[in-house]
């Protein structure tokens, strides 16, 4: 049986564990991590959301704060939001950019006006279906070439 308290690679273990409610992607991958400290007993895990308004952010600093403390010798557990700086798409670790296409989500470099690239085929002959998809982060568009319907990740506000 472990007595030794928790470290920070313990920590990061647990964290690469949690995934978005609603991508298939965790927030390691994301990028959303900005750091982690262990004090003793006490763990501080702190986060860029991907939007300020994200409806996910609770349910994610839930399922950290559950997952950390079920680490040995941590008895307190704080899940902060960070706006320092900004999430950006450059964020995203490459395993987190195959998980999302292989879901069917297209990323943008920069901006909603640039040509959305098909994740199916890779087609550029694509056209914005309607900004609003089923999160805010997410915009639904359609490929003329293979005709099929897909989401894309929206960038934050610049």
């Amino acid at each position: 049986m472990r007595t030794a308290p928790a470290t920070q690679e313990d920590v990061w273990r647990v964290l690469e564990a949690v995934e978005d409610p609603e991508l298939p992607v965790t927030v390691t991958d994301l990028g959303m991590v900005q750091d982690v400290s262990v004090e003793g007993g006490r763990v501080r895990v702190r986060l860029v959301p991907t939007y300020s308004a994200c409806p996910a952010i609770d349910v994610m600093r839930g399922e950290i704060r559950r997952r950390v403390l079920a680490l040995p010798g941590v008895e307190e557990v704080s899940v902060d939001l960070t706006f320092d700086e900004p999430w950006t798409m450059a964020r995203l670790s490459e395993r987190g950019r195959a998980k999302l296409a292989a879901y069917g989500l297209s990323l943008p470099q920069r901006r909603l006006a640039e040509p959305a690239p098909c994740p199916y085929c890779g087609s550029t002959d694509t056209v914005l279906e309607n900004p609003f998809g089923p999160t805010l982060c997410r915009a639904l568009y359609y490929c003329r070439k293979c005709r099929n319907p897909f989401e894309r990740f929206r960038p934050p506000a610049q």
